[in-house]
C-alpha cells in the first residue's frame, strides 16, 4: 500500500523560503509520477508541481521560476523548493501518487490522483 507523509510546512514571510518533503513508503518513488498539490480554504485543489518517473516536469503557471520539485530515488522522497513565496501561495499542500496519466492531464485534474499525503500547512504573511 503507497503511503505518502509530507513535511516541512510552516509559517514565513512574503519574499521567504520552505522546502516540503515526501516520504514514499510501500513502493518505489522512481516508478511512479509524483506531484504536489495544494488546496486554499473555500478553493478547489489546484496542481502545484509535478515530476514523473523519468524526471520530467510541469509547474502551474502562478508558481514558474518560484518553486522547484525534486525528488531522490535513493531515498524516496519528493522535495518541493519553495522560494519568493507570496500570500496567496498560503495554503495546505498534498503530496500525491499515481501512474496512469500523463502530467497535462493531471495537473488539470487532482482526481486522477490515486493515492494522497495527509498535507502540511504552509502560511506565507506580507
Amino acid at each position: 500500500q503507497v503511503q505518502l507523509v509530507e513535511s516541512g510546512g510552516g509559517s514565513v514571510q512574503a519574499g521567504g523560503s520552505l522546502r516540503l518533503s515526501c516520504a514514499g513508503s510501500g513502493y518505489r518513488i522512481s516508478t511512479y509520477n509524483l506531484g504536489w498539490f495544494r488546496q486554499a480554504p473555500g478553493k478547489a485543489r489546484e496542481g502545484v508541481a509535478l515530476i514523473d518517473s523519468a524526471g520530467s516536469t510541469t509547474y502551474a503557471d502562478s508558481v514558474k521560476g518560484r518553486f522547484t520539485i525534486s525528488k531522490d530515488n535513493a531515498k524516496n522522497i519528493l522535495y518541493l523548493q519553495m522560494n519568493t513565496l507570496k500570500p496567496e501561495d498560503t495554503a495546505m499542500y498534498y503530496c500525491a501518487a499515481q501512474w496512469l496519466y500523463g502530467l497535462g492531464s493531471w495537473m488539470q485534474s487532482p482526481s486522477k490522483t490515486s493515492s494522497w499525503g495527509q498535507g502540511t500547512q504552509v502560511t506565507v504573511s506580507s
